[in-house]
């Protein structure tokens, strides 16, 4: 049996024309279910529903053979114990810094000023704000990271940015790009072994369906 990891959402619904390229189909729509193991119609493979943040967890100890986390999970999660052959050029977004509008954040920094920045990706702006030589207090947040400098809770945010239309409606501007998302295909590398003659021929497929 062949075990794939998934989230719900974006990250499911990108993932399944790269399913179909394999061969693969999902018999069960995740939004419509209360099921958190899918069936498909090889009868070797099925596909697990767990939190993005999960993935790499159930990857890495072996609850799947393989899964589509994002990158920004993967850097927070540290990717100890996975292979990761391919990025799938799905899911794709930015991480940024972003402040409410009027806050300069520009002459903060520039005056050595000591800024509480809340995030739920707490290595990637710790590592970022080093590399620029900012000090910084993290705040560490799951959800509404917007509302953090609108309560004044942080004077910035840490935070995924599709469209920016988010941060447009609550009155906060980017003021740093810190780098490009998408979502990667990571497997178990002790099933890459014990599997590897039903695994490799879905990397494969994969990697010729792979999004321009």
């Amino acid at each position: 049996m062949i075990t794939l990891a998934l989230s719900k959402g974006r990250i499911f619904e990108e993932t399944l024309p790269l399913l179909a390229a394999a061969g693969i189909e999902v018999l069960e729509d995740p939004e419509k279910t209360r099921k958190l193991i899918l069936p498909t119609n090889q009868p070797d493979v099925r596909v697990v529903l767990v939190r993005a943040t999960d993935v790499p967890t159930y990857v890495q100890h072996g609850g799947a053979d393989l899964g589509v986390a994002g990158k920004d999970v993967l850097l927070e999660h540290g990717g100890e114990g996975l292979y990761q052959p391919l990025d799938l050029n799905i899911a794709k977004c930015r991480m940024s810094v972003a402040v409410r509008e009027g806050f300069d954040y520009a002459a903060e920094v520039r005056q050595g000023t000591r800024l509480r920045v809340a995030t739920k990706y707490t290595e990637v702006a710790r590592q970022h704000f080093a590399d620029k030589g900012v000090h910084v207090d993290l705040i560490k947040l799951y959800g509404s990271m917007e509302l953090a400098p609108l309560t004044g809770l942080a004077d910035a945010i840490v935070d995924l940015v599709s469209t920016g239309k988010t941060l447009v409606a609550n009155k906060l501007v980017e003021v740093e790009h810190i780098m490009e998302i998408s979502s990667r295909l990571v497997v178990n590398q002790a099933a890459l072994k014990l599997k590897r003659d039903r695994l490799r021929p879905l990397i494969d497929a994969f990697a010729s369906a792979i999004p321009a």
